[in-house]
């Protein structure tokens, strides 16, 4: 039940600072969707530093990992809006836009984790 907890509260907390982040950043006169690209790049960053910490020296407990892994950066990072707003692009025949905003996504995500990664490696 604690570890029930632990990821509701990360995933609370996670989806909060990604709403505020869409709020701020989301452009609803184009459609471009730039707080939905923050945070699941910040997030896939966020998720490369706790796990390389966590794999490199033992950061972490079981708990911090579900907490701010699975909780915080689940709840922060979302497929889902992703996968809606390319929806909407191509519902508006707006190809150019798709194809950026999915590559885009998905080559920067990648690197974030390996940034986060080296980052976690340096730190220590």
């Amino acid at each position: 039940m604690k570890q029930i907890l632990l990821v509701f509260v990360g995933g609370g907390f996670g989806s909060i600072a990604r709403y505020l982040i869409g709020k701020y950043l989301n452009n609803p006169e184009n459609g471009i969707p730039y707080g939905t690209f923050t945070s699941n790049i910040l997030g896939s960053l966020l998720i490369g530093i706790f796990l390389g910490l966590a794999i490199k020296n033992n950061a972490f407990s079981q708990q911090q990992t579900l907490l701010l892994v699975t909780g915080f950066c689940g709840g922060f990072t979302t497929f889902s809006t992703f996968a809606y707003e390319n929806h909407v692009f191509l519902k508006n025949g707006d190809f150019t836009s798709f194809a950026f905003y999915t590559i885009a996504s998905f080559i920067v995500a990648f690197l974030a984790v390996f940034a986060g990664i080296y980052l976690a490696k340096i730190i220590t």
